[in-house]
């Protein structure tokens, strides 16, 4: 990892590898890790999230999961972000001293969403109390209101966070309300929170109103070409960022409507990295065949402006 480099570009949210029979497969992190540097030109990675069915996984799964990312991303990467959330506070806790001991770049949590907080106190009185476990961690809060339901908007939530939370460091936004986006950009005059968007078809809109980067799934095999996106925004070349935006758009579009969730990116980063991902963990079930030959020949089809 990089100390002292601020988060933002790209941020691969990573698929947890699993055996055939549902064990996590922690044999081939280091190749992972070897692939998004090389292949996708990512750095930064956002462990034990969504994406990685980190709410799925038991605590002591989490805790070697975040162990291998953080010993294989040594001088690889550039910020290992471990997601730390759970629906108990002790085990929240828990887990971001774990983190907190093993070196992780930054921590994130998830607000609970069984006995939800119901207000802007109650969310950040959560966060504070699984914060101050890792009084030496930057702290980012992971907005997900369509899984969570906790519909507070973060830009109330910025008031007066920091006094709260020292370690506030920005928000993982992964919701389409962009109005809220905006306006916790437009009042961050000083510059002193990152905004990493989650919604990866919609990317180029965030990065229109200030967000500084971005977290999602699809960074994990079209990385190189999001980051080319990037590249012509800030050119800018905004007819270039949008073929790009637009093409990624095509391929997502594509296999929503087949249906498309964990399972699926997992089975996508398997046939695009070669690298066995394995199924999901129940209550989500294996990827279809079909899927995976649609899907594939979708991705194949695709003519990106560089030419690939």
């Amino acid at each position: 990892m990089t100390p002292g480099k601020k988060l933002q570009g790209l941020v691969a949210a990573t698929v947890t590898p699993m055996t055939p029979d549902g064990q996590i497969n922690l044999s081939v992190i280091r190749q992972y890790v070897d692939y998004l540097v090389s292949e996708q030109n990512v750095k930064n990675v956002f462990v034990n999230g969504t994406t990685g069915e980190g709410l799925s996984l038991n605590i002591q799964e989490r805790k070697q999961l975040a162990e291998e990312w953080v010993c294989q991303g040594k001088d690889k990467l550039d910020h290992v972000v471990i997601h730390v959330g759970a629906l108990s506070l002790p085990e929240s806790q828990e887990l971001a001293r774990h983190a907190a001991a093993i070196g992780a770049s930054a921590i994130a949590v998830i607000a609970p969403f069984f006995f939800r907080p119901t207000n802007k106190d109650e969310l950040i009185a959560f966060l504070q109390k699984v914060a101050s476990e890792a009084p030496a961690v930057p702290f980012y809060y992971y907005h997900i209101p369509p899984l969570t339901g906790v519909k507070i908007r973060v830009e109330e939530l910025l008031d007066g966070i920091k006094e709260r939370i020292p370690t506030f460091q920005g928000v993982k936004f992964s919701d389409t309300d962009l109005l809220d986006l905006a306006q916790c950009i437009n009042k961050n005059e000083r510059e002193q929170f990152v905004f990493l968007y989650g919604v990866d078809e919609q990317l180029l809109s965030a990065l229109a109103i200030g967000a500084n980067g971005a977290v999602g799934s699809t960074y994990n095999y079209l990385g190189r070409k999001t980051n080319l996106m990037l590249q012509a925004f800030a050119k800018p070349d905004l007819v270039l960022a949008r073929k790009y935006q637009f093409l990624t758009g095509e391929f997502l579009n594509f296999v929503i409507k087949l249906g498309f969730g964990v399972a699926q990116t997992k089975a996508v980063m398997t046939f695009v990295s070669g690298i066995p991902m394995g199924p999901p963990r129940l209550p989500l079930v294996d990827t279809s065949e079909d899927f995976i030959i649609k899907a594939k020949a979708k991705l194949d089809s695709i003519v990106w402006p560089d030419g690939d």
